[in-house]
């Protein structure tokens, strides 16, 4: 019955420039709100136009800053909500938390469950994110869950870049998985990095290399890269194990604190990744290549919406 609703767009202050290309994709204007920070860090929502009945996507990645961007995404379903929307999606390509999926020590919380039950109390009918940082994550919503892939997108670049002897390197055995799929469609072998991660801190020890790479190129693939710390140790250890060249590939760009100072100085070759979080021009480098997943969110969207399968578009 949905796809008798008329479409909405929206967006908050997080990555307006990926919803205005996911509107241009679906040939579709970005709908008008109004939303701000008061002096006093209260945050005001105010949808400028009607979208009673209306099929509403809200496009926020909850990317820095984290806890302003998932604010803003809350207030605006409820404001939908309450404008009586016909049925409200939460639009989420990066997902804040993902890390915090279990309860891996005495008296923690389990966050990344706490985000999906406040957009499910928020209003949110649905939600529709790329690569989470764990597939469970899913079974934390009692709402449909899209999860898309840029595996896609990625591994097409490195396609067309032809590059020969290569071995796709998970940067862990949590990701074995999601490398094999990649190395599969660049008909690789793969190799893992065993490592142990530190405490709390946002570091990790590579500490070998499972699998053969010596005199081949590298190329290193992760849902994310935040320091950048553990994935350039990665790359010196591969090199140390005798990898001629060493590429990495993620979907979510965080480069937080000196991520990319410390990119520039390394000796990897070049980093793809995708727009799924916004990368101002303090962040980029010229060995970073950011690749536009707004057609896939957009043709996601555009099968939610008329009710066509998702899952369809990665068939192949």
């Amino acid at each position: 019955m949905f796809n008798d609703l008329e479409l909405t767009i929206l967006t908050g202050n997080t990555h307006p420039e990926l919803a205005v290309k996911v509107c241009e994709y679906l040939n579709t204007p970005l709908g008008a709100a109004d939303v701000f920070e008061f002096t006093n860090q209260n945050i005001f929502v105010r949808i400028l136009e009607n979208v009673r009945h209306h099929d509403v996507f809200i496009i926020q990645p909850t990317s820095r800053p984290v806890n302003t961007g998932i604010m803003e995404l809350l207030i605006m379903i409820d404001a939908v909500k309450r404008a009586s929307a016909g049925r409200i999606t939460a639009v989420l390509p990066y997902y804040a938390y993902g890390r915090s999926d279990k309860k891996d020590q005495p008296r923690v919380p389990v966050t990344g469950r706490l985000i999906a039950d406040l957009l499910t109390v928020a209003g949110a009918n649905r939600v529709l994110t790329i690569d989470l940082h764990a597939p469970q994550i899913q079974g934390f919503f009692n709402i449909p869950v899209d999860e898309l892939t840029a595996l896609y997108t990625l591994s097409r670049y490195f396609q067309q870049k032809n590059l020969d002897n290569l071995v796709v390197v998970a940067p862990d055995v949590g990701k074995a998985k999601d490398a094999r799929n990649f190395a599969a469609r660049l008909n690789a072998p793969v190799a893992i990095v065993e490592k142990r991660r530190v405490g709390n801190e946002d570091k990790a020890e590579a500490l070998n290399i499972i699998g053969d790479v010596e005199g081949r190129r590298a190329l290193m693939v992760d849902d994310e890269i935040d320091t950048g710390g553990t994935i350039i140790e990665a790359a010196n250890l591969l090199l140390a194990k005798g990898v001629t060249e060493v590429y990495a590939c993620c979907t979510h760009p965080i480069f937080s604190g000196q991520a990319i100072e410390r990119l520039n100085s390394s000796q990897i070759k070049e980093v793809v990744v995708t727009n799924t979080v916004p990368l101002p021009h303090d962040r980029l480098s010229p060995k970073v290549t950011v690749l536009s997943i707004a057609s896939l969110l957009g043709e996601a969207i555009y099968r939610i919406h008329t009710g066509l399968s998702v899952g369809a578009m990665f068939e192949e």
